[in-house]
């Protein structure tokens, strides 16, 4: 395959496992077209993926090495990547740079800190689990997305940040609207920009005049006590990142599991039967369902060679962790079906390496007190609708379902 022959990802995301698969038919790295027409290279399998994660070549920042990033400047349709490689934040950083700003947020998010948020965590689920049932109790379908596997981790991350509530709604859509990739407009992309400093800057503003015990007070007593250390622009789009990883993620990681398991009872049955812990169905579920499917963007510092593919320094690259995941070669002819018997706990859905999420303990930790609660106090929990009915969100970078209705009582 020539460079001018780029496949055009889909931004819907209508069917990641489909296109993963023609993606691999095609080579270990394929040249593909983003939204708008923006090049990239798409690894198509775990081993490849893994390796140019890991390689010091490859970089996060596209100011330093990104060939045409002066060109997403000008360039009105390609506008919509911004708001994942136009900020300042650890996604977007390398080096140094990258570990001065994950050295501010780390510590929220060590395994004492997590752990301590546990009873938060409980106490959440619980009121939830009440509202849902409220929701479901003439035997109405009820949206567990929208009732449960949302507001729950929505509720940490804004407690544990000091969002207001008068800013909690226009924060989740601020972050749906970053996700949402099948609107690449110049149009939509300004939106998301004027939303980032409307939102996040009157968060600042607000915590600023309000301070408290949560993470953006720290974080803008750093900025104010030394400069050298965050920025105005760093401080603003690391919150973007840690708000919108923090808790969007989460969801479709709650919400992709209670899929797979109504979707096998044969799995769920096992699960209740103590034959299947609920580690393995979420490590199962992150690798056959990562809450992010594709990751925009690294890049070639060197050229590097990829199993006979060049990909050009400069060149950007997809993180593909769909791809990874569902890949024969390394999890067996099954890698597509969820089997929660895999035990595929080596898969990469939180990252890898220097870059891997800060807040996976916190991830995993939110899911295994939700799924245990929500499938306990629900025995004959069901889809209301046949799995085939479901419809993804429109993004080729998260991975989830945009409303999930079930029946409470079978």
């Amino acid at each position: 395959m020539t460079v001018s022959t780029r496949v055009a990802i889909d931004p819907f995301g209508a069917d990641i496992v489909a296109e993963s698969a023609r993606l691999r038919s095609q080579g270990a790295v394929v040249p593909v077209e983003l939204p708008g027409g923006i090049p990239a290279w798409a690894p198509t399998g775990y081993d490849t993926l893994k390796r140019l994660i890991l390689d010091p070549q490859v970089s996060k920042d596209p100011r330093k090495h990104w060939a045409l990033f002066p060109k997403v400047l000008e360039t009105p349709e390609w506008s919509w990547i911004l708001g994942w490689v136009g900020v300042v934040n650890m996604l977007s950083t390398y080096g140094s740079d990258h570990t001065r700003l994950r050295r501010l947020v780390a510590p929220s998010f060590t395994a004492r800190r997590t752990e301590a948020m546990r009873a938060r965590v409980e106490a959440i689920t619980a009121e939830l689990l009440a509202d849902v049932a409220e929701a479901g109790a003439d035997g109405s379908v009820v949206d567990v997305k929208a009732t449960f596997a949302h507001p729950l981790p929505m509720r940490m991350i804004c407690e544990l940040f000091g969002v207001p509530d008068h800013l909690h709604e226009a924060t989740a859509a601020l972050i749906a609207a970053i996700m949402d990739t099948s609107d690449p407009t110049p149009e939509h992309a300004a939106w998301v920009q004027e939303q980032i400093g409307a939102v996040l800057g009157g968060l600042i503003a607000y915590k600023a005049q309000n301070p408290g015990d949560d993470m953006t007070t720290e974080l803008i007593r750093v900025r104010d006590e030394d400069g050298d250390r965050l920025g105005d622009e760093e401080l603003l789009y690391t919150l973007l990142l840690v708000i919108g990883a923090g808790f969007e993620t989460t969801v479709n990681l709650i919400g992709n599991a209670v899929v797979a398991l109504l979707s096998h009872p044969e799995q769920l049955a096992a699960v209740r039967a103590g034959e299947v812990s609920w580690d393995q169905v979420i490590d199962e579920v992150l690798r056959v369902h990562p809450s992010i499917a594709s990751l925009p963007l690294r890049f070639a510092v060197t050229d590097v060679e990829v199993d006979g593919a060049l990909i050009p320094a400069g060149d950007a690259i997809l993180t593909t962790y769909a791809a990874a995941g569902n890949d024969p070669a390394h999890y067996g002819e099954t890698a597509a079906t969820f089997d929660a018997t895999r035990a595929a706990d080596d898969h990469m859905a939180f990252g890898i390496g220097v870059h891997r999420c800060i807040g996976a303990p916190l991830a995993r930790m939110e899911a295994i007190t939700a799924l245990p609660a929500l499938f306990d106090r629900y025995p004959d929990l069901a889809l209301a609708v046949e799995p085939g009915e479901l419809k993804q969100v429109p993004s080729f970078i998260a991975y989830g379902w945009q409303e999930i209705p079930v029946r409470l009582h079978g």
